[in-house]
């Protein structure tokens, strides 16, 4: 018999404030090893341990690459690496993005369910979208435990409410007692399963994904089916994952969305090609009106530039117009998880 000696933490909005009262409250001596992962910026200085280190969580620190995971210490992930949980020591690896960041939660969920099986504690806080659900997923399928937060007492419920629809048995906690049921099921026994249980083949997919593992790029047996859609940063077919019910997609080189950030991803992607359109009215109306006062002396010539530059500002107004109203009517799919209390402000 032996303990559950891993717990893995994926946060992401208002997961500052909540990994500080979490780590405080954990013992100096806990019989576990603990790894977490922030979304970060790629170009943020990579602050976190020095501000658990501050709250009183002196062991915090970023990893380095093949570090020995040690009982005790927390390790967090550097900002534009995911954290991979390989044999029993950490891998940064600076692979594709998934769900649109690096580091990302699942990469580091599924690894070490792969790694240490049920021995693994996983937990999802505060955060907007749905990263983490299916690393969760798979720690479950490993006999990992699960601990979720209490919706109702994250800064940000998205992450959160994602994980509880898939992880129906999950133990969902208050932010107040997230410690305490961390400490209690590190010290509880658990039987090692044995070798006949086999791991997750997707999961190992995805790991080998995430570290961009060649032998896996290079596989033309996919995982899923292909969809009709492309993937946002490549361009790649992006394949159709049904895990267990939880859609999610990844393309050739290892870029994978759920679905709901496949959907932020796109409106992003919209926006932007829109912006440029607007752009290229604008310069072209400018131009059109430019070469018809250098034509004024022609009239017929003169008058063919006026009117497409007319043309081209109505075009442009007609495109501003839309673009303020997407932006100011309705709430974007990224802000889905915001508090009651800050809509209702």
């Amino acid at each position: 018999m032996q303990n559950r000696d891993l717990v893995v933490i994926g946060a992401s909005a208002g997961g500052i404030e909540a990994l500080q009262h979490i780590c405080t409250a954990l013992p100096a001596d806990l019989n576990a090893a603990v790894l977490i992962v922030l979304h970060t910026a790629p170009t943020s200085f990579g602050l976190l341990p020095r501000i658990l280190r501050r709250a009183g969580c002196v062991s915090a620190e970023s990893p380095i690459d093949g570090e020995l995971i040690e009982k005790g210490n927390i390790y967090v992930a550097p900002p534009d690496h995911h954290m991979i949980v390989e044999g029993r020591r950490i891998r940064l690896v600076r692979g594709p993005r998934e769900n649109r960041h690096r580091p990302a939660v699942d990469p580091m969920f599924r690894s070490a369910a792969l790694a240490y099986g049920n021995r693994v504690i996983g937990v999802i806080l505060s955060g907007a979208l749905d990263d983490g659900t299916g690393g969760l997923m798979v720690v479950r399928a490993h006999g990992g435990a699960a601990i979720v937060q209490d919706p109702s007492s994250a800064a940000f419920p998205y992450m959160p409410e994602s994980a509880l629809k898939m992880v129906k048995d999950a133990h969902v906690v208050p932010l107040s007692e997230i410690a305490n049921v961390i400490m209690k099921l590190v010290s509880e026994p658990v039987e090692i399963r044995g070798r006949l249980e086999e791991p997750d083949p997707l999961a190992i997919r995805d790991v080998k994904m995430s570290e961009l593992d060649m032998s896996e790029v290079e596989n033309d047996i996919r995982a899923g089916q292909p969809s009709v859609f492309g993937c946002p940063e490549c361009g790649g077919v992006l394949w159709e994952i049904d895990q267990k019910g939880f859609l999610r997609f990844r393309c050739r080189v290892g870029h994978a969305y759920t679905a709901t950030d496949l959907s932020a991803e796109q409106r992003q992607v919209i926006e932007t090609a829109l912006w440029a359109a607007l752009r290229a009215l604008e310069e072209s109306a400018s131009l059109y009106r430019r070469l018809a006062n250098r034509a004024s002396g022609l009239t017929s010539v003169s008058s063919r530039w006026e009117e497409r530059a007319t043309t081209a500002e109505m075009n442009a107004h007609t495109l501003r117009n839309f673009l303020v109203n997407v932006n100011t009517s309705g709430p974007r799919v990224d802000e889905m998880a915001e508090p009651a209390q800050a809509k209702a402000s």
